[in-house]
């Protein structure tokens, strides 16, 4: 019988300043598990949230059923995922209730992001009393422990505060973050890739403060630089087939490093004309929102954590999107009161949101892991706290389920859902398959169907 001492799952390569955590590698499953390997890898959550409604119309397909069966193409929104089709469901009629007013007035946009992960109205405050619920994601985290180095990454491509009158008399906590620890305590996202990427790979014991950190980045080596020596001495332990995985996986590393340096140049030099990004972070929307994408993947693929949420931007954002054309405010856009041409730039940039999308799509499903890829063990959410964002509904969300959920999941349909069904429900059952044994999230009812049907 062959016999070999596997390489622990949690390897990482060392050097003063920076460790590296691995993907999964044959080396690290036993001679005798080879057969066993897709049991290996985990089940994965993300979400990836979108601020101020999408066009509906150009969302949603006219028919349920098998998506490659649609009568027509995908909506204009969507086209982007044609690709993916296979690997996607579109829900309908998904509500969150506790977005809804009841009877505390103004405050749509607020109410929307608190409520997307927890299922709960918030408490309509501006002061230091915000009541919130416990998000999913941190449900899942918790669950977790220790099983991996991060319990759950934050991220965003726009800064928030979580102090202050954000909508209406609601705390800029609650339009800022849909990530919840406890109902009084929503997690900051990071909108920088630089300290997202010295978090997962940097030392702990870096300088908090980030001019010091910055000086200090003028002489210090790459990460990759730094652990070198450490990976030349595993790779030689190495078959052939992991190898060549390692070395792709440090070469992802390095070209993430050298973008971010590129972004960060560019923002320095951005043209006065245009809108400087705050400090730390790209000039460029799609160079920002890309990297990490890239950090997100490879977090999940050296299984530094299971749990990621993105805000591609935070509720009420006036984000301006030259790329496209588009030099108006994103939030005074969707207050269009039909006017054609506001709703046509809207469709625009909901349409260049998913397209960014599609780009994190083909990251998961190009990184193998296991005997298939992150995507087939992955559970990805994308959607918004508000339908139409004129009207500021909360009824028939856009939602978007991508992945195999590691086999929990069938993909590749346009389901409708009776209207009023609670998205906690969707979120509970995504916790199930998280194998979080919760018996309730906010005002789910209990899990959701159709999502594991042939």
């Amino acid at each position: 019988m062959t016999m070999h001492r596997a390489l622990p799952r949690r390897t990482v390569l060392r050097g003063v300043g920076a460790t590296l955590s691995l993907p999964f590698l044959d080396a690290m499953v036993p001679a005798f598990a080879r057969t066993a390997h897709a049991a290996q890898a985990p089940n994965r959550m993300v979400f990836v949230y979108v601020p101020n409604g999408i066009v509906m119309p150009e969302w949603t397909p006219e028919t349920a059923g098998p998506i490659a069966s649609l009568p027509a193409a995908l909506p204009r929104v969507q086209e982007p995922m044609a690709p993916y089709r296979s690997d996607i469901s579109i829900l309908s009629g998904l509500t969150h209730n506790g977005g809804r007013a009841l009877g505390d007035g103004p405050g749509d946009h607020a109410r929307a992001g608190a409520s997307y992960l927890t299922g709960v109205h918030p408490k309509k405050t501006y002061g230091a009393d915000i009541h919130a619920g416990i998000s999913a994601d941190q449900i899942a985290a918790r669950h977790l422990g220790g099983e991996t180095r991060f319990g759950s990454l934050e991220l965003g491509c726009e800064p928030g505060l979580l102090g202050g009158n954000c909508d209406s008399g609601y705390s800029c906590a609650y339009s800022n973050s849909i990530s919840w620890r406890t109902p009084s305590s929503p997690m900051p996202l990071e909108a920088s890739p630089r300290a997202a990427f010295e978090r997962l790979f940097g030392a702990e014991d870096l300088d908090p403060d980030p001019a010091v950190r910055a000086r200090q980045r003028r002489y210090d080596r790459s990460v990759l630089d730094v652990v070198l020596g450490d990976a030349r001495r595993l790779s030689g332990t190495l078959g052939p087939t992991d190898r060549r995985k390692l070395d792709e996986y440090l070469f992802s590393v390095r070209e993430i490093e050298r973008r971010i340096a590129s972004s960060e140049r560019d923002a320095d030099t951005a043209p006065p004309d245009l809108d400087r990004p705050a400090p730390g972070l790209p000039g460029d929307f799609v160079q920002h929102i890309r990297l990490m994408f890239d950090l997100m993947t490879v977090a999940l693929a050296t299984d530094l954590t299971r749990v990621i949420t993105l805000m591609v931007a935070t509720e009420l954002s006036n984000r301006v999107y030259r790329e496209i054309g588009v030099s108006e405010a994103h939030h005074g856009l969707t207050h269009h009161r039909g006017d054609p041409v506001k709703i046509e730039k809207v469709t625009r940039i909901n349409r260049f949101h998913v397209e960014q999308f599609a780009y994190f799509m083909d990251k998961l499903r190009r990184t193998a892991d296991g005997d298939g890829t992150l995507l087939d063990h992955a559970m990805v959410v994308y959607g918004a706290g508000i339908a139409d964002g004129n009207r500021h509904e909360h009824h028939d969300l856009p939602t978007l389920l991508a992945g195999r959920g590691g086999g929990r999941l069938t993909p590749g349909r346009h389901v409708t859902y009776p209207d009023e069904t609670p998205m906690a429900n969707l979120l509970l059952t995504l916790l199930h398959h998280m194998g979080v044994p919760a018996e309730s999230i906010g005002d789910s009812t209990g899990a959701i169907a159709h999502l594991s049907e042939v």
